[in-house]
């Protein structure tokens, strides 16, 4: 039999066609136009505190100040990594006001490895898979309320990420 044969292949080029349309005109109903707005809206790119080479020069060059330790600030992060090129990390916090959340891997050639503007209203949770060059502290940064507060753990790197 052939495809024009048999109603299932009709059928089913009818329902890849309705599909892929309803999918467009959903993407219709996207607010593509407020993305540009919301970018500006933002500080321009920390490039400055991306280079940094310790923690604390980066949390400095990012945030201009220090952050204290908080039990408020989950971090989840296995604690033995055994693909240094893909470690699973995330942080949750029950603190008000958060503008910002940062991760930060001590012994990385450069200690800044990921920062995110949290916008007003938005759970503060993220979650990331970093790169690691090898066994090393991991420090997530939340910036709640004109603050810093931090949490911190070890991840042991069985094979490295950063050309390791």
């Amino acid at each position: 039999m052939t495809s024009t044969d048999n109603g299932f292949s009709a059928t089913r080029r009818l329902i890849l066609k309705g599909t892929a349309t309803v999918a467009l005109i959903g993407l219709g109903n996207l607010p593509f136009g407020l993305m540009p707005a919301h970018a500006a809206a933002n500080d321009k790119w920390p490039e400055d505190a991306f280079k940094q080479k310790s923690e604390a020069d980066a949390i400095k060059a990012l945030y201009g100040k220090t952050a204290e330790p908080s039990d408020k600030v989950k971090l989840d992060a296995p604690e033995i990594a055994e693909n240094g090129a893909v470690v699973p990390i995330s942080v949750t916090t029950t603190l008000d006001g958060v503008t910002s959340i940062s991760f930060l891997v001590a012994d990385n050639p450069n200690a800044l490895a990921a920062s995110y503007n949290i916008p007003p209203g938005t759970m503060p949770s993220v979650a990331n898979r970093l790169k690691m060059a090898k066994t090393s502290n991991v420090t997530a940064i939340v910036e709640a309320g004109g603050k810093l507060y931090s949490a911190t753990k070890e991840v042991k790197v069985t094979v490295g990420g950063c050309g390791g």
